[in-house]
């Protein structure tokens, strides 16, 4: 299979197509996008990966609360991040039903 046609490949372009060219640009540099709740109106940042990836922000965009959901199954993280930002762009309050709170986990940069 060509790299590019890869599961995770494909899943970071899916993902890539959804972000705004903002929040692109954001996941280019930092591998991290923001995204603004649709119930709340709060901010939280989805980092790269599957599980523990959500911080909430506060007003001044220091990472607060870490929350973990995500859809079942084994997808690859650019889905999972999709599904993610969809659900707090859209059903913020029934995802964070769902969701566990974390503690925040450093991130590795790249």
């Amino acid at each position: 299979m060509r790299a590019e046609n890869a599961p995770e490949a494909c899943g970071r372009r899916l993902l890539r197509d959804w972000l705004s060219a903002a929040q692109r640009a954001q996941f280019d540099a930092d591998r991290c996008f923001d995204v603004t709740g649709s119930d709340s109106g709060k901010r939280y940042r989805i980092c790269y990966g599957t599980a523990a990836n959500i911080r909430e922000l506060d007003r001044d965009g220091k990472e607060g609360t870490g929350w973990c959901f995500a859809p079942v199954g084994a997808l690859v993280p650019g889905d999972v991040m999709l599904a993610q930002k969809i659900a707090l762009e859209t059903s913020e309050a029934a995802a964070l039903a769902l969701a566990n709170r974390v503690p925040l986990i450093p991130r590795l940069t790249h």
